[in-house]
């Protein structure tokens, strides 16, 4: 003889909701936290005179994070202005902090721009934005964040991120100029991180001009060449907020 074993139906779904031991619920609250940034500003001769100068932004690449300012001087911006004292934009340089990333900390470096803005003879009409590597995937989720900061902006072997919401995200730079680089033999951060936001840029049909310059032969150090490259500044300087 077999056995027959009969279950119970739970009649309908708020039932079983009853039945159930987890629990759908929501807790809202508000944080605020302080966030520390150490930086480098470079502000050309002159400043003092009260004239209003170009800014540039600069974000690091992964292997300059932490608390040893020293480390900014070593790649980009920082080490082209080491040569160049006269270097004519008005530059901050921050430092991300270990063990964290440049697109976490949007907002603190939105703060930090307004804040030099306010305290130094920048023209607000003339910020821009760059950075290498890591500093190249904060240049465009910065950027994207804030679309109508920057002026311009030149992200440098890096690129979006999905769960940072991109390659969607980047079309909210459709009406912001855009230069990017890459090296084609990157293996460090694939080409296509770029490619795809450049190509999701130009679909979005905006108005502002869209750069992607391809090095061949390079592989995940193209900041060296293209920060060594006057025309980066100069370009930078054809861009302006209306």
């Amino acid at each position: 003889e077999i056995a027959t074993f009969h279950q119970s139906p739970i009649s309908n779904l708020q039932s079983l909701k009853d039945f159930m031991t987890q629990q759908a619920k929501t807790f809202t609250t508000q944080i605020s936290k302080t966030t520390a940034l150490n930086y480098l500003l470079h502000l050309p001769p002159g400043v003092e005179d009260g004239e209003k100068r170009p800014f540039i932004l600069f974000l690091h690449g992964a292997g300059e994070r932490g608390d040893d300012l020293d480390l900014i001087w070593l790649h980009g911006l920082p080490k082209v202005i080491d040569g160049d004292p006269d270097f004519p934009f008005i530059v901050a340089s921050p430092q991300c902090p270990a063990l964290t990333t440049w697109s976490v900390l949007v907002d603190a470096l939105k703060a930090l721009v307004d804040e030099l803005v306010a305290t130094h003879p920048i023209d607000p009409s003339r910020l821009y934005l760059t950075g290498l590597s890591m500093g190249g995937y904060g240049s465009w989720n910065l950027a994207a964040t804030y679309p109508n900061l920057f002026a311009a902006v030149a992200p440098i072997c890096g690129g979006g991120g999905w769960f940072f919401g991109f390659p969607d995200r980047v079309v909210a730079l459709k009406d912001t100029p855009v230069w990017a680089f890459h090296g084609a033999q990157d293996e460090i951060v694939p080409l296509s991180e770029t490619a795809v936001l450049i190509e999701t840029l130009h679909q979005a049909h905006g108005t502002a001009p869209i750069r992607f310059t391809i090095y061949p032969n390079l592989n995940h150090d193209s900041w060296t060449i293209t920060y060594d490259d006057p025309e980066l500044y100069s370009w930078f300087l054809r861009q302006k907020k209306q």
